[in-house]
Parts: C-alpha cells; sequence; structure tokens
C-alpha cells in the first residue's frame, strides 16, 4: 500500500508540475491546456452511469491526450471512445487542426500521388511498345469499370474532423487517413475483428479497399454518423450557415454551441427521444454526406441540376436524421434511455445507449453532455451475419447453326472427297500443260 501510494504522489506531483509550471513555461502552455478535454469529469459523469473505463485508464488518457495537442497544431481534441481488438485495442482521439495547418500535408501527399501517377504512365508506355512488337492482336474488353465517387473533402462531411489512434496511453500516436466513399460502402457489407494493428490487411468477401487503418476509420465515420447525439438546442447555426441551410442544406456541415441553452430536465430528456437530436450529418448510401452524379460530366446539364440535387440532399438528410431516432429494429427501439439513479432523480444524469451499434452512450446533465463508443466496432443485425454469396457462374456460350460444331465424315465420305480433290489437281495440271504448248507455238510462228 505504501508503494501504490508513493507512485501515486509521485504521478500526481509530476503531472502539477507539468501542467502548472512556472514563469514562461507556464504562459507557453496555455492553449494546450484549454484544448485537452476534461476527461476525469467526463468519466466521473459516465461512472455514475456504469459506462467508461476506470478512473487510472482516464487520468493516463488525459496525459497521452494532453501530449497530442503539445506535438500537434490542434484546435479542438476530444476522447472519441475506444474500439477493441483481438490482440491489441484503439484509443481514439478527435481533433481538429488550426486553420492552414493542415494543408500542407495535404499537399505533400498530392505531390506523392502524382509522382506514383508518373510511375503508372511510364509503365503504360512501356507496356505499349511490346505491344507494337508483338504480332498477334489481343482483343481488349469492352467493359469500363464504373467512375470513382470523389472523396469529400478535408474539414467537410466525413473528414470533418482527424482521428489519431494509440494502442496504450503513453505510446506514440498514429494519425488515420481520410475516408473514401468506396470504403464506407464496403465496410457496410462485411464484418470483422480488428487485431491492433492499422498496417494488418483485410480479408474479406467483398474485398476491402484498403488495410486495417483504413477500415478503422470507416467505421469511425459510420459510428459518429449514427450515434452522435446531443440535447435538442445544444447546437445552433450561426447566421451565414442559416442562410446556406435554407437555400439547399448545404450549411448543415458547421454549428456552434448556443450560448442561451439553459438545459433540458433530465427526466424529460429520459421520456422522450424527440428532446435528442443528431449533430453529424448522415452519410447517404453513396458513402458522403453530400451526394454527387459521378455521370454527369457536362456543366451546362451541372448548372440546370444543381438546385434538383440541392433540393434531394436535403430531403434525404432529413427524412434519414427524423427516422434514425424513430425506427425500430425488430420492434425494438434503436435507443434505450434511463436515468443514472432512479432512486434520487434530482441528482441522477440522463443516459441514452444505442441498441443500433453496441457500446455507444451518451449522457446529459443541465448543460453539459458527452458522446462516447466502447465496442468491437460492429453495428447490431437482428440476424445472424451472413456474408454475401460469390457471384453466380456465368453460362455456357449460346448454340446455334452458326457456330455449332461439325460432325466427323465417314470413311467413305474421306475416300470420295479423296478422289474430287485428286481429279481437280490432275485437271488443273492438264491446263498448265496445255497452256505451255499454246506458248511454245505462238514463239515458233
Amino acid at each position: 500500500t505504501g508503494l501504490y501510494l508513493f507512485i501515486f504522489l509521485k504521478r500526481f506531483y509530476l503531472f502539477e508540475r507539468e501542467c502548472m509550471g512556472g514563469g514562461a513555461e507556464g504562459e507557453g502552455q496555455t492553449d494546450s491546456e484549454l484544448t485537452v478535454p476534461n476527461i476525469m469529469e467526463t468519466a466521473f459523469y459516465f461512472e455514475q452511469a456504469g459506462v467508461g473505463l476506470s478512473s487510472d485508464e482516464s487520468f493516463r488518457i488525459f496525459m497521452a491526450l494532453k501530449q497530442l495537442v503539445e506535438q500537434q497544431p490542434i484546435h479542438t481534441c476530444r476522447f472519441w471512445g475506444k474500439i477493441l481488438g483481438l490482440s491489441r485495442s484503439y484509443l481514439v482521439a478527435e481533433v481538429e487542426f488550426r486553420e492552414g495547418e493542415e494543408e500542407g500535408e495535404e499537399e505533400e501527399m498530392e505531390e506523392m500521388m502524382e509522382g506514383g501517377e508518373g510511375l503508372e504512365a511510364h509503365g503504360e508506355e512501356e507496356g505499349e511498345e511490346d505491344e507494337e512488337k508483338v504480332t498477334d492482336i489481343i482483343p481488349k474488353p469492352m467493359w469500363k469499370a464504373p467512375p470513382v465517387i470523389p472523396k469529400e473533402e478535408s474539414r467537410s462531411g466525413t473528414n470533418k474532423y482527424l482521428y489519431f489512434v494509440c494502442n496504450e496511453p503513453g505510446r506514440p500516436w498514429t494519425r488515420l487517413p481520410h475516408v473514401t466513399p468506396v470504403q464506407i460502402v464496403q465496410a457496410r457489407k462485411i464484418k470483422k475483428y480488428f487485431t491492433g494493428y492499422l498496417d494488418a490487411p483485410v480479408i474479406s468477401f467483398p474485398p476491402f479497399p484498403g488495410n486495417e487503418a483504413n477500415y478503422l476509420r470507416a467505421q469511425i465515420a459510420r459510428i459518429s454518423a449514427a450515434t452522435h447525439i446531443s440535447p435538442l438546442g445544444f447546437y445552433q447555426f450561426g447566421e451565414e450557415e442559416g442562410d446556406e441551410e435554407e437555400e439547399g442544406g448545404a450549411g448543415r456541415d458547421s454549428y456552434e454551441e448556443n450560448p442561451d441553452f439553459e438545459g433540458i430536465p433530465v427526466l424529460e430528456l429520459v421520456d422522450s427521444m424527440a428532446n435528442w437530436v443528431h449533430h453529424t450529418q448522415h452519410i447517404l448510401p453513396q458513402g458522403r454526406c453530400t451526394w454527387v452524379n459521378p455521370l454527369q460530366k457536362m456543366e451546362e446539364e451541372e448548372e440546370l441540376g444543381e438546385e434538383e440535387e440541392k433540393a434531394d440532399e436535403g430531403m434525404e438528410e432529413v427524412t434519414a436524421r427524423g427516422n434514425s431516432l424513430s425506427l425500430k429494429i425488430m420492434h425494438m427501439s434503436p435507443w434505450t434511455a434511463r436515468l443514472s439513479c432512479s432512486l434520487c432523480p434530482q441528482y441522477s444524469v440522463a443516459v441514452v445507449r444505442s441498441n443500433l451499434w453496441p457500446g455507444a452512450y451518451a449522457y446529459a446533465s443541465g448543460k453539459k453532455f458527452e458522446n462516447i463508443y466502447i465496442g468491437w466496432g460492429h453495428k447490431y443485425s437482428p440476424e445472424n451475419f451472413n456474408p454475401p454469396l460469390p457471384a453466380p457462374i456465368q453460362h455456357e456460350y449460346p448454340s446455334s447453326l452458326d457456330i455449332m460444331e461439325i460432325s466427323d465424315p465417314t470413311v467413305e465420305e474421306e475416300q470420295a472427297l479423296k478422289a474430287a480433290q485428286e481429279q481437280a489437281l490432275a485437271a488443273a495440271e492438264e491446263e498448265e500443260e496445255d497452256e505451255e504448248e499454246d506458248e511454245d507455238e505462238d514463239l515458233e510462228d
């Protein structure tokens, strides 16, 4: 006991010394201290609901987030949750960089991609030279791949935030790449356990385009879009965003805290889910938060269809978000709300649990609320998960009179054909001899 007390006091002393500091050091850490979320307070509220991590692990996560904020140009930071794995688990931090900090990294990634494209083009030229040398003409398939749906830009839609992960507090944080629509679409069709290694391949059918880091990022986007809720009125749109929303719904991506929010009584939050709303955008079946038409290339058609697309997009968002809190799954509500303690409701907090994504929780008490996810990263399915079957076997080539195989000839037919060929050959030789004799006679005359 004395050893544990000594270790605790030493950690507390080092933490207090690092956070408070003195003189210039304390002044330089002001921004980072304000950016680091109050993990211990959040852990206290979730502990009342019987959810969350231990106090020791929460404190270590707080120190790990503080280290992340000091290393990266982070504007906002929050603890997203913990995704369990077979060998190791992932601690996930949701951050937002300061303005202009991420642009440089994106340009470097684009340069790397351009360099890769140049190498591919060079390889194609060599392949064309080899094709010229080959005498046989190889038929080219008529099938064309469907157009690639572009991913959403940084700070918008599914890529609104950046995510850093680590296996344990104190280990280095790793930034996850941006998610693409095809990764989200394919992630909906498979169900895989995480191993704890970001470079591990994802072996599945249908094949997933990426490794475990990409699959983890896709699952984080899906869970965030489906389970991040807040009390009604906690967030509001700014004046500019509100005008854009009235025009076509494009301003829904940006929101801010409502300074006039006074909180909703806990009993009302528990009695009706109408007092809870989603504050994140819904992911469409296309894999994006905002719909795009990949087949539409003409500028005139784009200008004509902008208004219709925006209207359809707004209707899809409103329909999806309105039904997501009340949609039932096999006669079961997607959300379960309860009090942390029914014996003293005046001092309790409202706790909401997602039945669609087991492990997702939210609490609200007065003007405070928070979301957290601690689970395996799997969506609930009322029936057992069955992977899709392979594509059906292709049919045989259709048979007709033009392409039917010729039957083998009999011996008599072969002998008759051979005799006819010999007669034709003899007749041809006689004609040649007659022509030669005529030419000789002409020369003598």
